[in-house]
C-alpha cells in the first residue's frame, strides 16, 4: 500500500473530522495543523504491528450551499 486517503470535512464550529477511505481510521482537530498531526499519529497506532504507509492524503470536503438571488 502506497498511499492512504482521508476525506476531512469542516465542522460548524470550525474543526475538522478525517476518516480513512479504505481502513478503519478516524480523527478529528481543531485546527488543520493539529488534524495532520492527530492523521500521523492515528495512522501509526494503527498500523503498529505492520508496515506503514508511505503518504498520508488530506483530501478537503467542501460543501456549500449558496442562495440564488
Amino acid at each position: 500500500m502506497n498511499e492512504l486517503v482521508f476525506e476531512v470535512t469542516q465542522e460548524g464550529d470550525g474543526g475538522y473530522v478525517a476518516e480513512c477511505l479504505s481502513e478503519g481510521i478516524f480523527t478529528q482537530a481543531d485546527t488543520w495543523d493539529e488534524l495532520r498531526r492527530n492523521v500521523k499519529e492515528a495512522t501509526a497506532a494503527y498500523f503498529f504491528d505492520r508496515p506503514q504507509t508511505l503518504a498520508l492524503r488530506l483530501h478537503l470536503v467542501r460543501d456549500e450551499v449558496l442562495a440564488s438571488a
